[in-house]
């Protein structure tokens, strides 16, 4: 017998509900708070599940990390035609810009980070 299991990615922040509200916004996906408030849930279509934990202590990740290459970091991927209003979306919610040495042109991937310093990227849907 296997057992059903399902996961969700969580991210800290030191503003849960805040946070929920940029990913929620941008996935167009529901923010789920249940009996604990310092734990948000983001559930949306196409199998976006994210969770929010508060954690007092956080610090925003610095990117790139020269001293370690393995942080964690969402890839969200959408259609080439619509990268540069997956952009717009995700900056008018309050992501910065990280990679801007190359803005010229069209590229794959775009990397960012998330109100509360966690890095993603958008790419190109393959």
């Amino acid at each position: 017998m296997t057992v059903a299991k399902t996961s969700v990615l969580v991210l800290d922040s030191a503003e849960p509900a805040e946070l929920a509200e940029f990913y929620s916004a941008f996935f167009d996906a529901e923010t789920r708070i249940g009996k604990d408030p310092d734990f948000v849930e983001i559930v949306g279509h196409a199998g976006v599940h994210l969770a929010i934990r508060r954690d007092h202590g956080h610090a925003p990740a610095s990117w790139p990390r020269p001293e370690s290459s393995q942080q964690a970091h969402l890839r969200i991927l959408v259609s080439r035609e619509e990268m540069d209003e997956a952009e717009r979306e995700a900056i008018s919610l309050g992501a910065r810009p990280l990679d801007t040495k190359d803005n010229g042109g069209p590229r794959d991937t775009r990397i960012y980070s998330d109100p509360a310093g966690h890095s993603f990227i958008l790419s190109v849907r393959p």
